[in-house]
């Protein structure tokens, strides 16, 4: 069975994380595993693009929503 976590936690544990946290500590604390929290972390983690300071998440974003554009297009194309 998957967990679904909000936003709010996942961004919390990788804050304490951040602040010299192990990934094993929080596994144990507040059940998700060492690999999620690691996922997380890595997703919040900024890297350069361009001289601008970027995470996973502000790159996946952009292709998410046009994804779901281009799919509310084709539905609409198909009523029409």
């Amino acid at each position: 069975m998957s967990i679904r976590y909000s936003q709010d936690f996942k961004d919390s544990l990788v804050k304490l994380h951040q602040e010299g946290r192990s990934l094993k500590s929080l596994a144990e604390e507040f059940g998700p595993s060492k690999d999620s929290i690691a996922i997380w972390v890595k997703q919040a983690t900024p890297f350069m693009i361009q001289g601008q300071s970027k995470t996973i998440k502000d790159v996946k974003q952009p292709a998410k929503r046009l994804a779901s554009l281009e799919e509310e297009n084709e539905i609409l194309s198909r009523i029409s």
